[in-house]
């Protein structure tokens, strides 16, 4: 198939290394290995606030609707300012907009800390944090998926945002456990404090690293001629538009089980926040692990991964659901985490290695709006059908979707068009 082959030449700077070299072949570049240290610390504290967050709102409400609401609030600017944000990512120095983004959800953080230190905290504030919070993370994301090439070339591009995939989903691993043990012992305001310092090491990486020299950029539309420019060549691009399609399919009726977990963790389970850290950290883990296998390959995906990967996540996700016995309930969410990694993980290599660098920040902001942006009204649909019909059918119900979705890819959707 042509994007199989596409796909198969793109990333081919590692094919001839092997072990360790291959693995880790972005952090031969200096700037890449500052930006690393500095996301690690920053990613575990982010984290640590996600935990602390979800349980605080289900500590105050016992809403899996709030708790919907709260992912809606934080998420729905992705979807509304991708297009815009995107379009400045091609056009503004990454760098500075990535470290003002960071300062401003520092300073966001550290105010949610104090409501909650101070006993003022309460659910309307906390969807005001999650709000804005969102808006800066719609001016992130965008420009932080763009700047990889800039740290480490395209030869090594597929390893860099597989190895920022392991580094996302390692924090996963750690931050929920950390998160969760910290909100038993001294509450959710002290999480949200660790979080805030926590932005100090990636701003600091980011102000110390050293960038290659980059070819002077070729003048570009502007507005919304910018942003249709952007959305024409992600639509007419067939490869493009499809990858866009099934990961906004499955991050509009999967990804949202997230927003159940401390229900799962307090009513099925008989747990609290350490329970809940649990179950974040084993979807961490999986995620983790093919992030690392995702590192690992000398060439990128192919195509049909993305389908496989979809496949598999749905069928995790509905096993999760259904079964009662704890360490089952955790190896399937360690599955549901692999397999969703996988997924978008090659759809973003796949992405990155077909557009072209005029268009990568805006191109980019439409996977962020599929992977992110989709989510809002996903966990407000997951709130919804808990509260309605439970939350074992809504969740088993987005899983088989996910597997009709994936199915469609793998017996000849691409052929007819529909994916």
């Amino acid at each position: 198939m042509a994007q199989d082959q596409t796909t198969d030449t793109a990333g081919a700077g590692g094919a001839g290394l092997t072990g360790l070299a291959r693995f880790g072949r972005a952090f031969r570049h200096p700037a890449y290995r500052y930006f690393f240290a500095g996301q690690l610390v920053s990613l575990t504290g982010t984290w640590v606030q996600t935990v602390a967050q979800s349980w605080l709102v289900y500590r105050l409400t016992g809403s899996p609707l709030m708790l919907g609401t709260v992912v809606f609030v934080n998420q729905l600017p992705m979807l509304v300012l991708a297009p815009l944000s995107g379009a400045l990512a091609d056009r503004l120095p990454k760098r500075r907009l990535i470290v003002a983004t960071q300062a401003m959800q520092m300073m966001l953080a550290a105010g949610l800390a104090g409501l909650t230190l101070g006993g003022a905290v309460s659910v309307p504030l906390v969807l005001a944090v999650a709000g804005l919070s969102g808006l800066v993370q719609a001016l992130d994301v965008p420009a932080r998926q763009a700047f990889v090439v800039e740290m480490v070339g395209k030869d090594d591009l597929p390893n860099a945002i597989a190895l920022n995939s392991s580094l996302f989903n390692g924090a996963r691993l750690i931050g929920p456990s950390v998160g969760g043990l910290l909100v038993a012992a001294v509450g959710e305001g002290w999480c949200f404090a660790l979080n805030a310092g926590s932005f100090a090491a990636v701003i600091l990486s980011l102000a110390l690293m050293p960038l290659p020299a980059r070819p002077p950029v070729a003048r570009q539309a502007r507005g919304l001629a910018a942003i249709r420019e952007g959305f024409a060549y992600a639509w007419g691009e067939r490869r493009v538009r499809r990858l866009l399609a099934l990961v906004g399919w499955t991050s509009l009726l999967g990804m949202p089980y997230t927003t159940l977990l401390p229900v799962y963790a307090g009513l099925k389970h008989g747990g609290g926040p350490a329970t809940l850290g649990t179950l974040m950290a084993a979807a961490g883990a999986g995620a983790f692990a093919a992030a690392l296998v995702l590192a690992g390959l000398a060439r990128a995906p192919r195509f049909r991964t993305v389908g496989l990967a979809a496949t598999g996540f749905g069928a995790a996700l509905a096993l999760f659901a259904v079964t009662d016995v704890y360490p089952l309930a955790l190896a399937a969410l360690a599955l549901a985490g692999f397999s969703m990694m996988v997924e978008v993980g090659s759809a973003n290599i796949i992405l990155q290695s077909l557009v072209p660098d005029a268009l990568r920040g805006r191109v980019m902001a439409l996977y962020a709006m599929m992977f992110l942006g989709m989510a809002p009204f996903g966990g407000l649909l997951v709130g919804f059908a808990a509260e309605r019909f439970g939350i074992v059918a809504a969740t088993v119900g987005g899983g088989l979707l996910c597997v009709c979705a994936g199915v469609i890819v793998l017996t000849g959707g691409r052929r007819r068009g529909v994916l």
